[in-house]
């Protein structure tokens, strides 16, 4: 059996901890910041995420954290996050969040003469989004796009 990687770990470990508490753990990333490497937790409420939601997922991760030792006495840095405002939509978790939302899709190589599409994120499955431009429905396959990130309107 194949040995599991620091995120599968922290993933499995934290996510009933995160949901207990009232959130949803959307994502983990272990990688190489400025000063060592960082793993960090992303957590997602329907009721925002504040500074003080951060602390409380930090301060009850960590000890569990500390006892699985996931990165093998290995030091990182840990942190807390929410998704931000502009995060790409990667999966179909994200997609359902942003469901009736304006979106911009940018392509690998021009689609009929267009590397960006907006429009309203009409459906999603596991494999695809679909989105409604200038009122035609356009299906992509979620590898068929470089990204797609809510648009950010003040």
């Amino acid at each position: 059996m194949a040995k599991k990687s620091v995120v599968e770990m922290v993933t499995e470990l934290c996510e009933p901890i995160v949901s207990e508490l009232g959130y949803e753990l959307v994502e983990v990333k272990y990688a190489k910041g400025h000063s060592g490497m960082d793993l960090t937790l992303f957590i997602y409420s329907e009721n925002g995420i504040s500074l003080e939601d951060c602390e409380k997922v930090s301060k009850a991760v960590d000890m569990p954290l500390d006892e699985l030792n996931p990165t093998n006495d290995e030091p990182y840095s840990l942190n807390v996050s929410s998704l931000g405002l502009d995060r790409p939509i990667k999966t179909a978790k994200d997609a359902k969040r942003n469901l009736g939302k304006k979106v911009e899709v940018k392509f690998y190589a021009a689609l009929n003469g267009k590397k960006v599409l907006i429009g309203e994120l009409k459906d999603y499955s596991e494999e695809t989004i679909t989105i409604n431009v200038d009122g035609e429905d356009m299906t992509f396959k979620f590898n068929e796009f470089a990204n797609c990130t809510p648009v950010i309107e003040f």
